[in-house]
């Protein structure tokens, strides 16, 4: 007699989590932590560094605080989940820069919104497809994200910020604020 086997859905998440709503947008950043989610791909901490640096010369956000997942190819833990939205006002994510790290990525700042706190996903545009690939299986297929210029992880620091200012303006725009 064949036994049936449980399967697992590889990303982690069950039935049940197909919110497609987004967070409240701010309207304005000013005095708000953003949370930097880093998946520890190379120089993704750098890139949001940088995206943090620009909100707060452009918008007034207050202080960025940088928390780092365990591994870049998984989404974030519910731990770090729970940290960042109780600490922070916003959040962005980045960077994916592979397949499976583009997909985590995508499903992290899927993860911030149901949970209420506004987000973007930073991928590089050579991911697109996986990107969209997982929203589409998180049930969130409109998912909007931001794909910056790849290569990510080669660039020294002026290179990474001529990327963070070619996407400033999507970012501003999925956050909600005017440019």
């Amino acid at each position: 007699m064949a036994v049936r086997e449980r399967l697992l859905d590889p990303t982690g998440f069950d039935a049940k989590a197909a919110d497609t709503t987004l967070a409240p947008r701010p309207g304005s950043l000013r005095g708000l932590t953003i949370g930097l989610l880093d998946n520890t791909k190379p120089n993704a901490a750098v890139l949001l560094r940088q995206v943090a640096d620009r909100l707060r010369e452009r918008h007034g956000a207050g202080e960025a605080r940088l928390y780092a997942k365990s591994y870049f190819g998984t989404p974030m833990t519910e731990d770090i989940l729970k940290r960042i939205a109780d600490e922070c006002d916003v959040a962005v994510t980045a960077v994916g820069d592979c397949g499976s790290c583009s997909a985590a990525t995508v499903a992290d700042g899927i993860m911030f919104e149901r949970a209420g706190i506004p987000a973007v996903a930073i991928v590089s545009d050579s991911f697109l497809v996986s990107g969209r690939a997982m929203a589409q299986v998180q049930g969130f297929a409109g998912y909007e994200f931001v794909a910056v210029h790849h290569p990510v992880a080669s660039l020294d620091e002026a290179r990474l910020r001529e990327r963070v200012d070619d996407v400033l303006p999507d970012i501003q725009r999925i956050l909600g604020i005017e440019s």
